[in-house]
């Protein structure tokens, strides 16, 4: 159960992300939501949870972090993406 939580949490942190930086008409890509979402909340919530001393408990210092971390993580793909793009 608290696998499928932690899934959840990336999907909807990810998609705020890419809603957040705007999907440019093409609608949410499910895939890279979850990735960069578990991703972000794994780097973001918990660099932004320790810095704030609210430890490894869920707390909105936390949220806050994994969307900014799942927003760096989009952009950060989306860079690479448009970087291979361009080459080929």
């Amino acid at each position: 159960m608290l696998i499928l939580a932690i899934l959840l949490f990336g999907m909807i942190v990810g998609a705020a992300a890419q809603l957040l930086l705007g999907t440019r008409g093409q609608g949410i890509n499910w895939t890279t939501a979850v990735v960069a979402g578990l991703l972000g909340s794994l780097v973001g919530g918990l660099l932004v949870s320790l810095l704030a001393g609210d430890g490894l408990e869920l707390q909105p210092s936390g949220i806050i972090g994994s969307i900014v971390g799942a927003i760096l993580v989009t952009l950060a793909w989306n860079y690479w993406q448009g970087r291979g793009r361009k080459a080929t």
